[in-house]
């Protein structure tokens, strides 16, 4: 049986780590996120620091030709260095995806696009997203202003933007790229996640 995979893609804010968590209980599948940087860190031997700003921020400038290519004239003094933490990166995500499973972020759909996951993209609203990034900043003790927390909100996702287009030549959030597209922006995460599992087994069931 062809291994289930399920990628969220996600606006900074909209709750889509605790979708992907949640989704990946309720499937009974592996869930990978933040470890992936470590893992990739790992294989680099770069800072996981240093990798995070290279395949989050999307601050590369743009000259590509296509991924598991050559990527070249970036803003970094070396492509050598990029194209190492880009091939970890694929390393990384080919092996987890070996197993049922659900990663959030990294340009998972589309490193894993020849493996046909199940694309799942998680938007919501400027103030949705700010409030709950607000109470993501109590619960962690830090204290942004609403500004700041907009800035950041603004520009996490500008970066995400970025990262398609200079990696993949391909537009981030556009529901045409995505299986299914879900609005956080009034919604329950933990009431509406079974729902979306069904789907995603309906989904595989149909193929």
């Amino acid at each position: 049986m062809a291994t289930k995979i399920v990628t969220v893609g996600r606006e900074f804010g909209s709750g889509g780590r605790e979708v992907g968590k949640r989704l990946a209980d309720e499937l009974g599948f592996a869930y990978y996120d933040k470890t992936i940087i470590t893992e990739i860190a790992k294989k680099s031997d770069f800072s996981e620091g240093f990798v995070a700003t290279i395949l989050e921020n999307g601050t590369m400038q743009r000259n590509f030709l296509s991924f598991g290519h050559t990527f070249s004239e970036y803003s970094y003094s070396s492509s050598g260095i990029t194209e190492k933490i880009l091939a970890a990166q694929r390393e990384v995500i080919e092996k987890l995806a070996e197993t049922d499973c659900v990663i959030v972020g990294r340009c998972a759909d589309l490193i894993l696009s020849e493996q046909n996951p199940f694309r799942l993209f998680v938007y919501a609203d400027e103030a949705s997203k700010l409030e709950r990034c607000k109470k993501y900043e109590e619960q962690n003790g830090e204290n942004l202003t609403d500004k700041q927390l907009l800035k950041k909100i603004r520009s996490v996702d500008k970066g995400r933007e970025k990262l398609y287009g200079l990696f993949y030549g391909k537009e981030w959030g556009n529901r045409e790229n995505y299986d299914l597209c879900v609005n956080t922006s009034h919604a329950d995460i933990p009431s509406i996640v079974p729902c979306i599992a069904q789907y995603v087994r309906k989904w595989y069931e149909n193929k």
